[in-house]
């Protein structure tokens, strides 16, 4: 039976013989999808912080690297931050299909805007436009891959490796090729390339979207119309404080990410009480809204330092990695694409590994401590490495430690994704994955406000701080699981 409007119960999985990988066959359409976005996303951000930093003789704009590393950390937030905007779109007016193919044209815009206008004003633009719609259309492909499955279907982590696998081949491929364009012919030409990626994505959803379920149309909780001028004087409200504030100063490059950090988490609490108080949650859905609470405190530890890839990573292959490869220096961009190619040999791996252990692997709460801990020992496996001088630490030495980047990453964040559909109360769908979402937002803040403290005299106790810290909250979480799965009320 198919689903009424006001309900978020997935559809039936569909017989085997049009599976895909023994899962959903949508499951690829949105594989594709979301592959060609992931290019284009990542490799724009392959060559940000260098065309921030690097001087305007070498073609960038010639920024401090701290501020640089931390307004990369606040453009991260800001992607994940969106989602709530896009999540609230997909669950109120539009619905998921509608939000991500609205949302895939925002994303075309700024990567076009980062190509063709120089400075910053091409850099404000471009960086704003991505990160409203990347927000969007990341929560809304996420929430209809969660629509495939049944909640108690043991396939679904291993879906949602899958989804993820072909998100880190875009991954792989976009910094690989933007950072070749950028060595050869500049940065806005690799941004460029990146536009013409999402251009693919988008003409290919454009033709595809038509075969999605009826499910994938329909507006979990839609807003009554009478409350839409009310809505849309709101948000024009609000655009106009922002815009008046950056005009006026008051919001700048040195407050940006503190304001960020504060904005993600307020939303978060904002959010959660919206869901408690709820009176279509029932009180089931209402403990495992509270079991989710824990999970995105772990989720916020987690991503404030995975995203470093992007911040302190990045400027630790710029200065103290043997770029050398075979004779020939590759440009430190494509350490970005180091992590993507483990996780296109390992997803594979990881999903087999779930689905086969079945009723029996960790539940959710354990993966999440499994996954801090494992980040953890990444940051100390830098410390033998640590200050050095320029070009000291090995290619495979950095590899290694990206390797268990990626180990950790496995283990946590499709789990995280899973268990955001799968937690989420019937009227607040999108929205819960909005809250996943919210943690990686604060957490990719964080990351770049943390990066400041970051440099070659503080490399052990940065390292050694942070690691120990990240295993020391794993534990912890792996001590209340029992507690948490209990209030999760049946849901693995």
């Amino acid at each position: 039976m198919s689903p009424s409007p006001t309900t978020t119960e997935p559809a039936a999985a569909l017989p085997a013989r049009k599976a895909f990988f023994g899962h959903p066959r949508m499951l690829a359409n949105l594989f594709s999808v979301e592959l060609w976005e992931r290019f284009s996303f990542y490799g724009m951000q392959g060559i940000l912080l260098y065309y921030m930093y690097y001087s305007v003789t070498d073609g960038g704009l010639g920024m401090d690297e701290g501020v640089a590393a931390g307004l990369v950390g606040a453009y991260g937030g800001g992607v994940y931050l969106s989602s709530i905007a896009g999540a609230w779109l997909a669950d109120r007016i539009l619905g998921s299909e509608r939000t991500l193919f609205y949302s895939a044209m925002i994303v075309m815009i700024g990567h076009i805007s980062l190509s063709l206008v120089p400075g910053y004003a091409g850099l404000a633009i471009g960086l704003v436009l991505i990160a409203l719609g990347s927000g969007g259309l990341k929560a809304n492909a996420t929430a209809l891959v969660g629509s495939l499955y049944e909640k108690t279907d043991e396939r679904r982590d291993a879906g949602f490796s899958i989804f993820y696998m072909g998100i880190n081949i875009g991954a792989l491929i976009g910094p690989i090729l933007t950072g070749l364009l950028w060595d050869s012919f500049g940065f806005h030409v690799g941004f460029g390339l990146a536009a013409v990626g999402m251009g693919i994505g988008l003409a290919q959803y454009a033709a595809t979207r038509k075969y999605l379920p009826e499910s994938a149309h329909l507006v979990a909780n839609p807003l009554p119309k009478a409350q839409f001028a009310r809505v849309g004087g709101l948000a024009v409200l609000v655009l106009a404080a922002v815009g008046a504030a950056i005009a006026f100063g008051l919001i700048n490059s040195q407050n940006l990410v503190a304001l960020m950090a504060v904005v993600a988490l307020l939303s978060a609490i904002a959010y959660f009480v919206v869901i408690l108080s709820s009176k279509r949650v029932s009180a089931i859905e209402r403990k495992r809204v509270f079991s989710f609470m824990p999970l995105f405190v772990a989720s916020t530890a987690f991503w404030a330092l995975f995203q470093q890839q992007f911040t302190v990573v990045a400027l630790y292959a710029d200065t103290s990695l043997n770029l050398d490869l075979f004779g020939w220096e590759m440009p430190p961009s494509f350490v970005q694409s180091i992590n993507p190619v483990f996780i296109i040999v390992f997803a594979a791996i990881f999903a087999s590994m779930w689905t086969k252990m079945g009723t029996r692997q960790p539940g959710t709460p354990l993966k999440f401590g499994m996954g801090l801990a494992v980040m953890g020992l990444a940051f100390l496996a830098f410390i033998p490495f640590s200050g050095g001088g320029p070009a000291s630490t090995p290619l495979l030495a950095l590899a290694g430690i990206l390797l268990l980047f990626t180990f950790a990453e496995l283990t946590l964040s499709p789990t995280g994704l899973s268990a955001a559909t799968k937690l989420a109360p019937a009227a607040f769908p999108t929205q819960m994955v909005a809250l996943f979402y919210l943690s990686v937002s604060l957490g990719s803040t964080l990351s770049g406000w943390l990066a400041q403290f970051y440099n070659r005299e503080t490399e052990v106790g940065y390292f050694s701080f942070l690691g120990l810290t990240a295993i020391a909250l794993g534990i912890v979480l792996a001590a209340f699981a029992p507690a948490i799965k209990k209030l999760m009320g049946g849901v693995r």
